[in-house]
């Protein structure tokens, strides 16, 4: 039987413990002004997060998967165009493009990122479809219908190298709108504008999540949508609410997908604590480097590339024995996780989209061997040095038995 767990793979009770007073200021606020759906609270927050993201405009809305979904119905996605992503992401990513109407296309990933391949993109771009100058569309040569942009996953808290996929996009007229929910604060370097970027300011617009886990996360659902593009925003206020341009005029169908107040107001406490919080997720996957590094023949360590400032939402490793290795450190009371054990193109839900098993490799080796260590701002250095320990001890297990 596995130990009682002492090394947890989240702590989501010690940080709102030491923030109880701040937090629950905002739910007396709330109480006694009733302000419970959008108002002050939402729109503090909205205008707190755009400075944050170094953007324009933040709409707040209650996922995000309806950030996404939102961001492609205000972008004039249509019935049948093709959106392209990568299939080692969470579902929410593609179902806000079949929700939306669109169809999916899937490029694989880089193999040190995990990010989308700019090189995958731009074969898919050049072999799979043809640019039609008669009506300015790309067209996918197969289906015959127009692929209309692109969603880059900013994975694990880093950035996808974005220069490259904002080059192919501009050549093929896509819009670009970023998957940044475990990207919060990460940054990426542009050599095209010789600047470092947040996450959320470089595409059309871009989708943050603010799930419990996430590096800035809600006391429940919450999500955000940023953008510089005014037309775009307001078009998202009014989906997130049934369509109204003012209370009972409805210039279109919409839907609830209001950011509820309480969480507003619980996201803009937090958000004065992200960057804090971040250096301390970045000092400690730069401990777990030199911790693992005598664990390198067994245990592949994730790369940070040059171009960008992760914020480590996660610390991925890989190894060959992966379920062997999760037994292990739950053996010696230490949590783990697995994102993603199952590549979307090989998902049930996608069926019908016809992909077989070959035609992502590197999605899918990674798929196979992936495993998440603990990672969290407030882990101690005595219980990362207990990780480390049990990864290294498995690590020598297995390298003297090959």
């Amino acid at each position: 039987m596995a130990n009682p767990t002492k090394v947890p793979f989240l702590d989501l009770v010690t940080p709102h413990q030491e923030l109880e007073a701040e937090l629950m200021a905002v739910v007396k606020k709330a109480f006694s002004t009733a302000g419970f759906i959008g108002g002050p609270m939402v729109e503090d927050f909205e205008r707190e997060f755009a400075a944050f993201c170094d953007t324009k405009y933040c709409v707040g809305v209650n996922s995000g998967t309806d950030a996404l979904r939102f961001a492609f119905m205000a972008a004039g996605v249509e019935q049948g165009d093709i959106i392209i992503t990568v299939p080692h992401t969470f579902i929410a990513t593609t179902e806000a493009i079949s929700q939306a109407g669109a169809q999916i296309a899937f490029v694989d990933i880089n193999e040190q990122t995990y990010t989308m391949d700019p090189e995958r993109l731009r074969e898919y771009l050049e072999t799979k479809c043809e640019f039609d100058s008669r009506i300015g569309k790309l067209i996918e040569r197969s289906s015959m219908r127009h692929v209309v942009g692109i969603v880059p996953v900013h994975l694990y808290g880093q950035t996808a190298d974005m220069d490259p996929i904002l080059e192919l996009a501009e050549k093929y007229k896509l819009f670009v709108i970023e998957d940044a929910c475990q990207a919060h604060g990460a940054e990426y370097f542009s050599k095209k504008q010789n600047a470092w970027k947040r996450a959320g300011t470089m595409g059309l617009a871009a989708a943050f999540s603010f799930y419990p886990g996430k590096n800035l996360g809600a006391c429940g659902e919450a999500g955000a949508t940023t953008t510089n593009d005014e037309a775009l925003a307001k078009r998202m206020k009014m989906i997130r609410d049934h369509g109204q341009a003012k209370k009972y005029y409805h210039d279109t169908e919409g839907y609830n997908g209001r950011l509820d107040s309480i969480q507003a107001g619980w996201l803009s406490v937090k958000l004065r604590h992200l960057k804090k919080w971040n250096e301390s997720r970045r000092t400690l996957a730069h401990r777990y480097h030199e911790l693992l590094a005598e664990a390198k023949d067994a245990v592949i360590l994730p790369v940070e590339a040059a171009w960008t400032k992760g914020v480590y939402h996660l610390y991925v490793v890989r190894v060959q024995d992966r379920e062997a290795l999760q037994a292990f450190l739950a053996e010696a009371g230490i949590g783990t996780g697995i994102h993603y054990p199952i590549p979307l193109h090989l998902q049930k839900a996608y069926e019908h989209l016809k992909y077989k098993n070959g035609d992502f490799p590197v999605t899918e080796r990674a798929a196979l061997e992936i495993v998440s260590l603990p990672m969290f701002p407030q882990l101690s250095e005595s219980q990362q040095e207990e990780v480390a320990m049990k990864v290294r001890e498995f690590a020598s297990a297995r390298v003297a038995a090959s």
